[in-house]
């Protein structure tokens, strides 16, 4: 048994005081006990100027951390904006926020700016939240914690039961967010994943104090909170599911401009882009190349359902691509800023690849030493470059410096380091 599951099962850490007043968590048989209702009721939506200035009056006042989560409409909706943000803290309750109806929540994120934000999987809900205002200086992310900790599963409900003794209700979590009025029983699942959001940092944060990792967790938490926004991926386009089917250059044509036609009609009508063209239907018409709306007609993703104006808005697409000029077809593949692709390395450069089998190994073991993910240890893709490239001398100071270089977090560096420094020197000397 790990130490993650140990604590799981251990009952001490199962803590009360966020659940329902008369309830301790796990039955006295030891099952997990339903959380069927928040404990204050179902709170009315925030969605007018007065209502929202109460409300950050009441988190203004209140005392600890801040839970926070969001709600987005994935595959309904364009883009990964939030349709509604839940927070609870202590003093203040449980706070649900329609940004549609106060798309400016900048104020509410002043009032809690200092405080400790408590999110499940932090780098997902941040983006929408930055939109709408509202941006945390300290975080705690429970789903990182349960990585760090070494928990076997880290979704948020695996995460209330184990650690907490409480069942969520999860079945609204792929709902169209975007509906208007929200039914209560989505609102009831929402005011419950921030519930006991507060209390299961409490108990991980307790369990990697006895690990020896809440540092590290901190350094995790502190590279999150203030990591810039992503810069705009670089010819999107090419992320089209089934795009390693299109090989020529002129097929690759055909699906950026159907790619970048589809997604202008999602943006304009704010719907999923795969609700107006389907990725499949992309590559079908790419490996293709119809020559009229006819023949487009007769692929799959273009039946009997598309209109015939639809098709033509397609098959102009297709020739605008099947016209443009040699010295305008799109290049294959993306320029490569780093390393090979790892299946290469062997014919390009094998003490390379030498070199990044040990580490591999060296650090998987140490992964599993420290009862972790290894992605989590350090990303592959800073073993792939240290690798590739090496410092010229091997030894503790310019390893550990090419590490920092890359981004690793200092525990990480301390961790990684003597594992990393003996896998290339063995390597060398192999």
């Amino acid at each position: 048994m790990t130490d993650a599951q140990k604590t799981a099962a251990d009952s001490s850490l199962r803590t009360t005081g966020g659940a329902p007043p008369d309830d301790g968590g796990s039955s006295a048989t030891g099952a997990p006990i339903p959380l069927l209702e928040p404990r204050d009721g179902i709170p009315s939506v925030i969605a007018d100027d007065t209502s929202l200035a109460r409300t950050i009056a009441a988190f203004a006042a209140g005392s600890g951390p801040v839970a926070v989560d969001a709600e987005r409409a994935s595959g309904y909706r364009y883009g990964q904006r939030a349709y509604l943000v839940q927070l609870r803290r202590e003093g203040a309750g449980t706070a649900l926020v329609d940004p549609v109806a106060c798309p400016d929540l900048s104020g509410l994120g002043e009032a809690i700016s200092g405080v400790e934000w408590v999110l499940h999987a932090a780098t997902q809900d941040l983006p929408c939240l930055r939109e709408i205002g509202m941006v945390p200086t300290r975080i705690f992310d429970t789903e990182l914690a349960g990585r760090l900790a070494g928990f076997p599963r880290v979704g948020l409900g695996a995460m209330v039961e184990g650690v907490l003794g409480y069942v969520l209700e999860k079945g609204h979590s792929a709902v169209d967010w975007s509906t208007r009025p929200l039914p209560e029983p989505w609102l009831r699942y929402a005011a419950l994943d921030v519930e006991l959001l507060v209390d299961l940092r409490d108990a991980l944060e307790k369990e990697l104090d006895r690990q020896g990792k809440l540092e590290w967790a901190q350094q995790e938490f502190d590279a999150i909170a203030s990591a810039p926004p992503p810069e705009p991926r670089k010819d999107p386009w090419r992320r089209t599911s089934g795009m390693h089917k299109v090989r020529r250059r002129r097929q690759m044509a055909v699906v950026r401009e159907l790619w970048e036609s589809r997604d202008r009609i999602a943006q304009r009508r704010d719907v999923s882009p795969g609700k107006v063209l389907s990725d499949a239907a992309i590559v079908e018409a790419a490996l293709g190349l119809p020559a009229n709306a006819q023949a487009l007609a007769s692929l799959n993703g273009f039946g009997h359902r598309m209109g015939r104006r639809q098709l033509e808005q397609w098959q102009a697409a297709v020739d605008r691509a099947k016209a443009l000029p040699d010295a305008r077809l799109p290049q294959p593949g993306q320029p490569v800023t780093g390393p090979p692709p790892p299946r290469a390395w062997a014919d390009k450069d094998p003490a390379a690849a030498a070199r990044l089998s040990a580490a591999r190994a060296a650090v998987s073991a140490l992964a599993e030493q420290l009862n972790m993910p290894q992605e989590n240890l350090i990303t592959p893709d800073t073993v792939r470059r240290v690798c590739w490239e090496p410092p010229g001398s091997v030894g503790a100071e310019s390893v550990a410096a090419a590490l920092a270089g890359y981004g690793a977090r200092p525990w990480q560096v301390e961790q990684v380091t003597p594992v990393l420094v003996s896998a290339l020197s063995e390597a060398k000397g192999a």
